[in-house]
């Protein structure tokens, strides 16, 4: 209870410092949707954004320099997902690991007593163990367009959301034990259709591997593409509406809504 007390009072005074100029043109290039956020929503963001500086980890890898760039168009978008929220800031993360662009890990796969290594490219992944590790270039690029519905530090922030409770299963923490029921009854139609007929989906097939990446791929959609995505699928869209309390499908700017280990490879 200690801790947490000055934790907020310290995440209160970031909030209040006042935000650089520089830092709101990076946020205004590079996060759309920033650009159509209410003036609180703005100030939500940067504040947000202030906090998670200053609370984890940016580290460049594989002769990355880590820029203001970087730090604010990553934090900007991972504080989009706390807006309509009570912030808890993604309370597992320690560390953001940034790579130039695409890199390579070693993989194994078993099948029974035979283990295949083999090297996998990636461009993102998220660890139930406090790490988010993204390319710049494929965070950059997906970050500047936002019709896509492809956004690499959303995905890679929805997992973190996902894995609160210890289990990275497509299922966040909710707000009451009564939303769980709900939850599956809208997301797990969409899931199996989408394993199904991925032709007919609005969402990335990607999101068909499983329900962790199912959540993720539809929380990019969420962000990037509301209104597509309330007008196909609207069992879907109205439980990620409630769960992030935003109802971004509005005409104008988004509006409070009314209800109140994941690897990344290249694709």
């Amino acid at each position: 209870m200690v801790f947490d007390f000055f934790a907020r009072r310290r995440r209160s005074r970031l909030r209040m410092t006042p935000f650089p100029e520089s830092w709101r043109v990076i946020l205004t290039e590079n996060v759309p949707l920033y650009q159509r956020l209410t003036s609180q929503h703005q100030q939500d963001v940067e504040g947000h954004v202030r906090v998670l500086i200053a609370e984890k980890h940016f580290e460049g890898c594989g002769g990355l320099v880590l820029t203001d760039e970087i730090r604010v168009t990553i934090a900007g978008h991972a504080a989009l997902l706390l807006l309509g929220r009570e912030p808890h800031y993604f309370p597992r993360l320690v560390s953001i690991l940034v790579y130039p662009s695409t890199y390579v890990v070693d993989t194994e796969e078993r099948d029974g007593m035979v283990v295949t290594e083999h090297a996998e490219e990636r461009l993102g992944e998220s660890w139930k163990t406090g790490v988010v590790v993204l390319s710049w270039d494929a965070a950059r690029a997906g970050a500047r367009e936002l019709r896509d519905a492809s956004n690499l530090v959303l995905h890679e922030f929805a997992h973190q959301l996902d894995s609160e409770d210890g289990r990275s299963d497509g299922v966040p923490l909710l707000d009451r034990a009564g939303d769980y029921a709900a939850w599956a009854r809208a997301l797990e139609p969409e899931y199996r259709k989408l394993q199904s007929e991925p032709e007919r989906s609005l969402l990335d097939e990607y999101g068909a591997t499983n329900p962790a990446e199912f959540f993720a791929v539809a929380t990019e959609a969420f962000f990037e593409r509301p209104r597509e995505l309330k007008e196909r699928h609207p069992a879907l869209y109205a439980e990620l509406s409630a769960f992030y309390h935003l109802d971004l499908a509005t005409d104008g700017a988004p509006q409070p809504s009314t209800e109140t280990q994941n690897d990344h490879p290249q694709r």
